[in-house]
């Protein structure tokens, strides 16, 4: 059976703030010239904002220029930013430090992405976008001469043993004069464009980031609707980057979270126990103490900065959002550059559709000017030199920080760079000093698998495993023999286990139906041997309010 395959002007892969922010502006574009432009965004999660994870604070400066009416249009901002709050902790005390004025948060609001998201596809639809929510895009199709002809899904009813099954249908495939990918951090056809086309040629390597997020309802009398909490300092060492959020949602609730940099260097570190362990410090516990637990995700974040942003566009699409890298990390902020990076990139493609009878594949090569231009590209610049300044250790990094912040003014004449990927920073397992982790106490803190349960996860069991090991042999022969097997603890589903039968040798065992889709496995491991591939449409997690 030969796939089907639908034609569209434009067809954008993920329904993301960059994404469906392409989408609104190509549509305002379109009826702004009198003319029909035809929009098609689709969404690897069961309903858009099923798989979006954030903080979140948002900063309007895009939304302003996109929807200057959000506000009549019932956005779901709904809790305005009123204190900010910097603490340095140790293992048992708190100190208060001067918010730094990146992470100033006047004027701002504290969203759930998920909801707003799901705000935005509305938007979106009534201009007329066509959104398919559960189907992933698995595959970039290519012209003969190579520039890029649109995305196929994946099949569907696919057995785990590779056969099809009676429930087989073969995924359809878009066509488009340009294709948007917003994939997200670390997006699975991103990877594939960047090696194709040689993107990241002139950047330095992407760094990233694990996000662990809970969210809890918590008293009244804990709750302070607009609060803003950031921490440094304990439960990591000096010497690896991380750092904490909570966020006083309406309705007490409270978003709280933890991000630990992917180049830390001990391979028995685990950024789930570490976030666990953040919430018994006396400072962090009473807020959670008579509380209950709502929802629970993870996922990997670019922190590369302006540094690592690669080339954007190629013959026949470009990277939006985060699958570029757009997110300000002194700030902890990348939805309104995510957002502006669409509106850009649906500027850039509108001009060319209305060019004429233009080559159907052609470069968007205006997109790259107009960030050039942009306010992203000077925001992202000022800060260029905080997240790599953290390489010499907290301290250092936090005084080179306030220098480059209030004498230099982002203007510093030199440019700190990033020289190594994230899988290329762990040393081998003996030696470094093993952590033990308390054991959860079913309260405050949870293990791996109750957190999964509340993720709302669901993969069909009977379906290929969607996480490829390019050598079977490395895990055991390489990761285990050198690392200590770090994939049992930089993952923050328990999806990797070393098991042993008596008598037999340790094997990975990959329990594929537990994953959040963080991408964590498919940037950390040492050998780059995970690739994290799109499993059948509509699965993995579904964050309500997250």
């Amino acid at each position: 059976m030969e796939r089907e395959s639908m034609e569209y002007d434009v067809v954008i892969v993920g329904g993301g703030p960059s994404g469906l922010s392409a989408a609104i502006r190509l549509k305002q574009l379109a009826a702004e010239a009198g003319r029909e432009v035809s929009v098609c965004v689709l969404e690897k999660g069961s309903e858009i904002g099923a798989h979006i994870l954030s903080g979140a604070v948002l900063e309007t400066r895009a939304l302003d220029e996109l929807i200057p009416d959000w506000k009549a249009k019932d956005a779901p901002l709904h809790t305005p930013a009123t204190k900010d709050t910097f603490l340095y902790l140790t293992e048992t005390e708190s100190i208060q430090l001067p918010t730094p004025p990146q992470m100033h948060n006047a004027g701002n609001y504290i969203i759930s992405l998920g909801n707003f998201t799901r705000w935005l596809g509305t938007q979106a639809e009534e201009l007329g976008v066509e959104i398919y929510p559960g189907f992933a895009a698995a595959e970039v199709l290519y012209h003969d001469d190579g520039t890029v002809k649109g995305v196929a899904t994946g099949d569907m009813g696919i057995g785990r043993d590779g056969e099809k099954t009676d429930a087989w249908q073969p995924g359809m495939e878009l066509w488009a004069r340009q294709t948007l990918f917003a994939e997200g951090c670390r997006g699975s056809l991103t990877k594939t464009l960047m090696a194709r086309f040689d993107l990241d040629k002139d950047a330095d390597p992407q760094t990233y980031g694990i996000g662990i997020k809970e969210l809890w309802e918590v008293p009244a009398e804990n709750h302070q609707p607009g609060k803003i909490v950031h921490t440094v300092g304990w439960p990591v060492d000096s010497s690896t980057y991380g750092g904490s959020f909570l966020y006083h949602l309406e309705n007490n609730q409270v978003a709280v979270g933890f991000v630990i940099g992917l180049d830390y260097s001990n391979p028995w570190l685990s950024p789930y126990e570490e976030f666990q362990r953040f919430k018994t410090h006396p400072a962090i516990r009473k807020t959670f103490e008579g509380g209950r637990r709502l929802s629970y995700g993870a996922r990997a974040l670019s922190e590369g900065g302006i540094q690592s942003v690669p080339k954007l566009t190629f013959p026949g699409g470009a990277l939006i959002g985060d699958a570029a890298g757009f997110l300000n990390v002194p700030k902890i902020k990348g939805t309104h550059t995510a957002m502006k990076s669409g509106m850009m990139a649906a500027e850039a493609v509108f001009e060319v559709l209305s060019a004429g009878e233009a080559a159907p594949a052609e470069e968007v090569s205006g997109y790259t000017r107009r960030f050039e231009a942009s306010w992203v590209r000077e925001e992202l610049w000022k800060v260029r030199n905080i997240r790599p300044s953290f390489k010499w250790g907290l301290w250092p990094a936090m005084i080179y920080s306030a220098l480059d912040t209030f004498v230099f003014r982002g203007k510093a004449p030199w440019t700190l760079r990033t020289c190594h990927a994230d899988n290329e920073t762990l040393k081998p397992a003996d030696q470094c000093q093993p952590i033990t982790y308390p054991k959860p106490d079913g309260v405050l803190t949870f293990d791996r698998l109750s957190s999964v349960f509340i993720s709302n996860t669901n993969h069909s069991e009977d379906q290929p495993v969607h996480l490829k090991l390019r050598d079977a042999s490395v895990p055991v022969a390489v990761n285990l023999a050198r690392y200590g097997a770090p994939e049992q603890r930089y993952c923050p589903a328990g999806v990797y286990e070393i098991v042993a039968e008596p008598g037999d040798e340790p094997r990975l065992q990959i329990n594929a139906q537990n994953c959040v889709h963080c991408k964590t496995c498919d940037i950390k491991d040492p050998t780059q041997n995970i690739t994290w591939t799109t499993p059948e449409g509509g699965g993995g997690p579904n964050y309500p309010n997250m």
